[in-house]
């Protein structure tokens, strides 16, 4: 839900970079101190592709530098992707003593491999980390749900808020503080629906294309009709990208999911779930140099190879090629995305509970659908259609809503 609204009627939330004033007389304003332009400047035109790649990697050493900062020893959740991998590459070059990273896997499920640590433990074994491996059955993925959707601020519909939960579990059993590599998708162009934007004549259609989990003739069906407002995801993304000063679709794009995506999706969920554990988790790659250098960067040197091109560049001097040249991985709790078993008995209950079927918010023969063939129906992105709507009922009844 972009600020101020929240899923609560007569909540509202204070928008990022914003400071509310409460006066003794009850009077208030806010104050916004911050903003972000992804575009490209007139002053930038004669910087050459080396000039952005060394940009890079100096905002970025700086970025890594200054949150090292701390009274306990610090560590890093490794994925084993490019993004992690970075910041302990230039952790090496600066760090007293080599943080101990920390790896999380999960059982195989659906054919989707829970795990990378092939390319975690190439990163730990190249830079001589204290390494930890973390392996997860379903068993214990099932028996964490409850407590992880209870720590969402907000619901989130992505299951790797609960690989996240479980992973901060074990990492503050060593230490209280952790580098993570979330943003640089954001702000480097690394998903795959920036290059399909390229070039676009119709930038809402084709982001909703491939960003929207599901249209709004799908979501009438969905919802309850006293829950419907209009088309409110299509026409919010229309009146931002004509707010967005560039005219690159990228650009629209990037801005809109930066300022508001990024915000509302995995920085909240990094924090929910770290915090449930008293872990304090870092995020060198939102450090706000280093979002406003990225966003100056040209597009075409963001998305140009299937996307993060000039973060990929700015790496190859310090982080393996194996690992910068590999195929995109994103944080895999399969047992999540193809439900069956005791974790379908779970999302089964939830959904046909008293509780759901008196709150009424979702269409009863939308909800059959979707249990008749729990693993038949993912977003354009993936996920389980089936597991966002039982983490939205199961959120709402752990918190008493």
């Amino acid at each position: 839900m972009p600020a101020p609204l929240t899923i609560l009627k007569g909540i509202r939330k204070l928008p990022p970079a914003t400071i509310l004033t409460v006066d003794s007389d009850g009077s208030r304003r806010e104050e916004v101190y911050w903003t972000l332009s992804v575009g490209t400047r007139e002053e930038d035109s004669s910087l050459s592709e080396e000039d952005w790649r060394q940009g890079v990697h100096e905002t970025m050493r700086a970025a890594v530098e200054r949150r090292l900062v701390s009274d306990v020893p610090t560590g890093v959740l490794l994925s084993g992707g490019l993004d992690s991998s970075l910041i302990v590459a230039l952790l090496a070059d600066r760090a007293a003593d080599m943080p101990e990273t920390f790896s999380i896997g999960f059982e195989t499920v659906g054919g989707v491999e829970g795990n990378e640590f092939k390319y975690s433990d190439l990163i730990a074994k190249h830079f001589g980390t204290r390494h930890h491996r973390l392996r997860i059955d379903a068993a214990r993925t099932l028996d964490a749900l409850p407590d992880a959707i209870a720590a969402m601020s907000e619901p989130m519909m992505s299951h790797d808020a609960v690989g996240f939960y479980l992973l901060s579990e074990e990492v503050s059993k060593y230490v209280k503080v952790v580098q993570s590599g979330q943003g640089a998708d954001e702000v480097f162009g690394g998903y795959h629906w920036y290059p399909k934007l390229v070039g676009s004549k119709d930038v809402n259609a084709d982001y909703a294309k491939v960003y929207f989990d599901r249209d709004h003739r799908e979501m009438c069906e969905v919802l309850s009709p006293d829950y419907l407002n209009g088309d409110y995801s299509g026409e919010f993304v229309a009146r931002y990208f004509d707010s967005v000063a560039s005219p690159s679709p990228v650009d629209k794009a990037l801005q809109l999911d930066t300022a508001i995506m990024l915000v509302d999706d995995p920085v909240k969920r990094i924090d929910n779930m770290t915090m449930a554990w008293g872990l304090e988790a870092r995020v060198p790659f939102l450090d706000h140099e280093v979002v406003e250098f990225a966003a100056r960067v040209p597009a075409g040197l963001k998305v140009r190879e299937g996307g993060k091109y000039i973060l990929k560049e700015a790496a190859r001097s310090v982080v393996p090629a194996e690992v910068i040249d590999r195929p995109k991985g994103y944080f895999p709790v399969p047992a999540l995305k193809f439900i069956r078993g005791p974790i379908l008995d779970f999302v089964r209950g939830v959904l046909t509970s008293n509780t759901a079927r008196g709150r009424g918010l979702f269409q009863k023969s939308y909800v059959d659908r979707l249990l008749a063939d729990p693993e038949g129906e993912l977003t354009p992105k993936g996920n389980s259609k089936l597991w966002q709507i039982a983490v939205l009922e199961y959120w709402l009844q752990a918190h008493g809503l």
